[in-house]
């Protein structure tokens, strides 16, 4: 069975729905409810403007700060059908448009709209319309027009048409205009907000759409509200020069990694066959890379880091300025196009001047300065001499004693890689000894090598750093913390010797460490169940004056019962997105994530075996491996 497309709106099929049939602007969907809806959310979440009291028939959105009887400035006013957001509406506000007159959902708004748009915010400095090149816009654009000035009202019209990607055109339709016109927005914007004349504006307007080019690329077609989504293009196919209303463009070619894209795209915009911009090389040009509504950030961001580097050194240009984001899009189309203006310092400044237009970017304007810069080295590494980075020649007492216990705890961790994989597959994904072993692994083979272990604190240090590289994610973070804190804590020390009360102060220091950065405390069902009374009695037994070794030891018993009393808890952390519970009767249970045949609770059941008092803490296994480890030693 074949479903409309999801979409987060409320009539997609209402009572004004009908579809018109009008040159390359073939089909447009009025649905009145998505527009005003859109019209109205917009103007609640930016309050320099508003919205003509006319829906659903008009539908202007205007700067809330103009009116035509007192506007001394020339009013920019631009538009077309809905689906393209931001475009028009985005970009109303000082400095840019003064007016949008938004259409139905790909459909050209109606005169009577583009008419109440141009009474409502002109004044004695005239207007001008910016049109984007389809049939519709300017059959009705240019209608509106010759109406008002039959009213009084000075007009100019700029018809815009970049578009890069069919060959030059013989007959009437003409290039479409795509994402440039919003530069060109920008351009006339300013120049009527530094307050040139009507004549003056439309000029600049016109050069700067003469200048710029564009041509886009999808891996989809856009699905119309309350439309089932199409697949003309297949899973494994994209489509060149695809119009912004979903037009078929140049070709359909199987998917090309994102830099054979762009390629292509400037080759296809900057070619001296065609000819459509007049750009050659030294030229100075403005990039901007626009995401057509499906496309996430990371992937144009992508796009424009291979764009800027082929413009400079493949072309010869000089890229002065770069936007990349949603300009123009096409509902929720995946794709993108990639505009290129030339710019002089006049069109520069132009596009650096000040706008209240809300989805104009910001951040974009100045100089740019290199791209990268070193990696800053820490003082404490850079105060650091070779030696005192490396491994002894001679190991003192205190240093023998470190690498034994560093030696034989890594030794434990790895022997346990398959043991802490099968606990950690019932309750994640199974790899956790193999994220462990890598730990050790690193841990061991940098010993040989780097760690200072005359040092207590710096080999802790490094311990730290070891992990964090082997492990990675939040793993390695966790040990990482516990290491630094550690660190930190051996580091104030003035004695010449670490003694076993200062270990038991690092280990004290490291858990409050964890619990401040991770949230967990005693009773959430973590590693710290089993840290938290170990340090407990070591502390204890050694202020005590009992002998540092049997505190130890039943410090680690203490951390073997804190891990084995998590069976009886309720898991206070998620994992994955799911809150693990083990199954408190300990009836037989069924595969993972399961129901306990005992008590039919949907958990994830322990079962009488050792296992099943290490899946607690299982998620961080440090508390289980200690225990091990220190009952070993």
């Amino acid at each position: 069975m074949v479903y409309a497309a999801k979409k987060f709106i409320n009539n997609p099929n209402g009572h004004n729905f009908h579809i018109i049939e009008v040159a390359v602007h073939s089909t447009g969907f009025r649905i009145a409810d998505v527009v005003t809806e859109f019209i109205e959310g917009l103007v609640e979440t930016y309050p320099g403007l508003q919205y003509l009291d006319g829906f659903p028939e008009v539908k202007v959105v205007l700067r809330a700060d103009v009116s035509a009887e007192k506007y001394d400035k020339v009013a920019v006013i631009s538009g077309g059908g809905s689906g393209h957001e931001p475009a028009h509406a985005g970009y109303v506000g000082e400095g840019m448009l003064t007016a949008a007159i938004c259409g139905d959902v790909f459909a050209s708004p109606p005169v009577d709209s583009i008419l109440a748009g141009i009474r409502a915010v002109t004044g004695p400095q005239g207007c001008l319309l910016i049109v984007k090149n389809y049939t519709g816009d300017r059959l009705n654009f240019g209608l509106a027009a010759e109406q008002a000035k039959s009213e009084g009202y000075k007009v100019e019209t700029v018809i815009v048409g970049e578009d890069c990607a069919l060959p030059p055109p013989r007959g009437i339709a003409g290039r479409r205009g795509l994402a440039g016109t919003v530069l060109v927005h920008k351009v006339a914007g300013a120049a009527a907000a530094a307050g040139l004349s009507l004549e003056k504006v439309a000029a600049e307007a016109k050069c700067a759409s003469e200048m710029v080019g564009t041509m886009g690329v999808a891996l989809s077609v856009c699905t119309l509200p309350g439309q089932v989504t199409s697949d003309r293009l297949g899973q494994e196919k994209m489509e060149l020069g695809l119009g912004i209303h979903g037009e078929p463009g140049a070709a359909v070619v199987d998917v090309q990694p994102v830099e054979v894209v762009v390629s292509h795209v400037l080759q296809q915009i900057l070619s001296p066959e065609t000819n459509y911009v007049p750009i050659t090389r030294g030229n100075r040009v403005v990039l901007m890379v626009n995401g057509l509504g499906g496309t996430p950030l990371m992937e144009l961001m992508i796009a424009a880091g291979k764009a800027v580097p082929k413009l400079q050194l493949e072309f010869g240009l000089a890229v002065d300025r770069v936007y990349t984001g949603l300009f123009m899009t096409s509902l929720d189309m995946a794709g993108f196009s990639i505009s290129i203006m030339k710019a002089d310092q006049p069109i520069l400044d132009r596009l650096d001047a000040p706008t209240k237009a809300p989805n104009w970017p910001f951040g974009t304007d100045g100089n740019r300065p290199p791209a990268k810069i070193p990696v800053p080295i820490p003082s404490s590494r850079s105060a650091k001499s070779a030696e005192s980075q490396a491994r002894p020649k001679e190991l003192s007492k205190q240093g023998r004693v470190l690498e034994a216990a560093i030696q034989a705890a890594a030794t434990v961790i790895s022997s346990l890689k398959d043991s802490l994989n099968e606990w950690d597959g019932k309750v994640g994904d199974g790899d956790c000894g193999s994220t462990m072993h890598r730990g050790a692994t690193a841990i061991l083979e940098d010993m040989k090598h780097y760690y200072p272990l005359n040092d207590a604190a710096e080999t802790v240090n490094e311990i730290g750093a070891s992990i964090s590289r082997a492990m990675g994610g939040t793993s390695g973070i966790i040990y990482n913390l516990l290491c630094k804190a550690a660190y930190a804590e051996l580091k104030a020390n003035t004695e010449s010797e670490v003694t076993p009360k200062y270990w038991s102060k690092a280990l004290k220091s490291s858990i409050a460490s964890v619990s401040k950065y991770g949230g967990a405390t005693a009773g959430y069902r973590t590693m710290l169940d089993a840290l938290i009374p170990a340090s407990q009695v070591l502390e204890e037994k050694l202020s005590a004056g009992e002998d540092p070794i049997c505190a130890f030891i039943l410090s680690a018993e203490a951390a073997t019962k804190g891990a084995e009393s998590t069976i009886q808890m309720q898991a206070q952390v998620r994992l994955f997105g799911w809150e693990i519970e083990l199954c408190v009767c300990r009836d037989a249970c069924n595969s993972s994530r399961s129901r306990c045949n005992g008590c039919s609770r949907m958990v994830q059941c322990g079962s009488k075996s050792r296992e099943g008092a290490v899946s607690g803490v299982i998620m961080i296994p440090l508390g289980v491996a200690s225990s091990f480890v220190s009952r070993d030693i």
